[in-house]
Parts: structure tokens; sequence; C-alpha cells
């Protein structure tokens, strides 16, 4: 790593999540329906993030076992309501359910598989809107100038066209909605940046691009096919003559599947020593998805980011009423 790149971490380790949660504590905490919060990591960050005033969470899972695992790592859980489910699955239900009957504005997963979670958003009287769900790192990079969201790394394995058209549409409305700023800077990755018949995924790009020229896609800047270099490197880009206002300072990734997306995401979180947000869009509701292996901070920021989108899903609403 150069001198440079690590000067520029050590001057500003992690400040974009401390700017985003700071965003969050200034607004209301939203009602948070955290399922199956049955272990050490999932209840210290429910506990940690309402503290912090980022949520205001129910406990859905099953009673003994969530106040068990409470008591065995010293975790106060006192002032927050539990909704007894017998296991993982009906505390998944239940909590679609909830929301359903508005006693929640986002959900939260807590030790249960992610597809087990999902089963219940998805199910025909789950939480689908007319829009693809998809899923958003929201990444601090250290020694990257913006925050950046990569999409889609957990949910959609191989996107065909129109899915990637709302991966990037749920994109761009979390980055404006949530506050980050308005038109985000767009790059759709490929291997290469020019279109060519024997890598699908630059035709993709290149018909989202003018999809978007259309008014298909609206509110951001595209550009693309990108390769990852030229999307976050001004130099690269220039060295490839790529006159872009995307290419060298992209705002938001776009990879083709879901095992680029992950594989980037992780390489960013152990190589770049990035923290990683994670939240799925597209549902009635934001759902904040965490890992075991996340940090506090991370954490934090996930609660935050989806704090940040719930209050203007609510405005919006309120202005409609």
């Amino acid at each position: 790593m150069s001198k440079q790149v690590t000067n520029k971490s050590e001057d500003r380790p992690h400040s974009k999540y401390d700017r985003l949660i700071k965003a969050a504590k200034a607004i209301p905490p939203a009602s948070t329906l955290v399922v199956h919060p049955c272990d050490e990591s999932s209840l210290r960050g429910v506990v940690e993030a309402a503290e912090e005033g980022l949520i205001k969470p129910t406990l859905v899972g099953p009673a003994a076992k969530i106040r068990e695992a409470a008591s065995k790592h010293g975790i106060d859980i006192g002032g927050y309501e539990v909704i007894d489910a017998p296991h993982s699955e009906a505390a998944a239900a239940k909590a679609v359910e909830m929301i359903h009957e508005a006693k929640g504005e986002m959900l939260m997963k807590g030790s249960l598989h992610t597809d087990e979670l999902m089963r219940s958003v998805t199910a025909k009287t789950g939480l689908r809107t007319e829009r693809r769900i998809s899923h958003v790192f929201v990444m601090d990079v250290p020694a990257y100038a913006e925050t950046v969201f990569v999409t889609d790394a957990a949910i959609n394995i191989f996107p065909d066209l129109d899915c990637k058209r709302d991966i990037i549409q749920n994109a761009i409305d979390l980055f404006i909605q949530a506050g980050f700023g308005t038109q985000p800077r767009v790059a759709i990755l490929s291997a290469v940046e020019t279109v060519t018949a024997k890598i699908p995924s630059t035709i993709e790009a290149a018909a989202l691009c003018k999809m978007a020229d259309r008014g298909q896609i609206s509110g951001g800047l595209l550009d693309g096919p990108l390769a990852f270099d030229n999307a976050i490197d001004m130099e690269a880009a220039r060295i490839k003559g790529i006159k872009s206002d995307v290419a060298g300072r992209a705002q938001i990734l776009v990879v083709p599947d879901l095992e680029a997306g992950n594989m980037l995401a992780k390489n960013l979180a152990y190589f770049a020593k990035a923290d990683s947000a994670g939240i799925v869009l597209g549902a009635r509701v934001p759902i904040v998805l965490t890992s075991r292996s996340d940090s506090l901070r991370a954490r934090l920021a996930s609660c935050a980011v989806s704090t940040l989108y719930a209050d203007a899903r609510r405005r919006r609403t309120a202005v409609a009423a």
C-alpha cells in the first residue's frame, strides 16, 4: 500500500460512518422489529443501537431463549418489549405480520439465517412490492473519499436486465432519501470498459445506461461498462481515455452478479479495512442485515442508514396524507 493511501486511512478512520450515525441521532428512532435475537452479538447490537437513539426495538422470538442469552452475557433488555415466538421461522412470520399491522417501521435480522428471514419477507403474504428486492452494502472505505454503495452482493444471484434496473433504482433511492446527496454517480461494473459480445455484462451495462437516458431509471448519473479501477480511480480513467462524470469517482458500484459483488465487498472489508453496513430494499419496509463478524460501528451504521431511510418514507407518507 502506498504511503499516500496509508496516511488517508490514518487521518480519517471511518469518519464517514461517524457522520452517518450523527445524522440518524438527530431524527426520531425507528420502531424496529428484531427477529430472533438469541445470541450475544445480535442482542448487544440491538441494545447499543437503542442506547444511541437510532432504533426503538421490539424483540421477536423465543422469549425464554432471548432472556437467557441476555442474562448469560450481562445485557440488560428489561426496557424492551419481547414478543414470544417458538422458533426462528415463526419469529420471522410474526414480525412480517406485525409490519402489516403497522407495529414497526423496520425489520432487523437477529441470530437466524438470512434465507429464513427472507422467506417470510418474500412470501405471498409477505412484504413484496412492485419493485424487486435487493441488497446494498453501504461501505466506509478509509482510503476512498466517498461513501460507496455495492449492490447487489447478497440477494439476487444472477440478475437479469429488468432485475438490475430495480437494483439500481433501489440504490439510487436509498442514496437520495437517506441524505447522502443528490444524483449519485452510478458505475455499472464489468471486467472491461468497452462493450463486447464476449462479456454479456458489458451489453447489459450499456443497455442500462440507455434505459436511464429514456427515463426507465431516474435520479442518478449512470455510466458503464466500467472496470473497477477506472470506476474509482481518476488516473486509471484518464489513462484509459474515459471521459465521464462517473468514472474515477463512483458512489454506487453495480456488480454483474452476486458472486462478483460478494467478493468485492469482502475484499474491501478485509484488504482495505472497510466497514460495511447492510440493508435490504424493495420491500414494504427497510430490512437491516447484520453479520456476527460485523464491528459495532458497522452494526450502528446499518441501523443508522435504515433509520434515515425509514424517516424519509415516514415524511413522504405524512405529506401524502
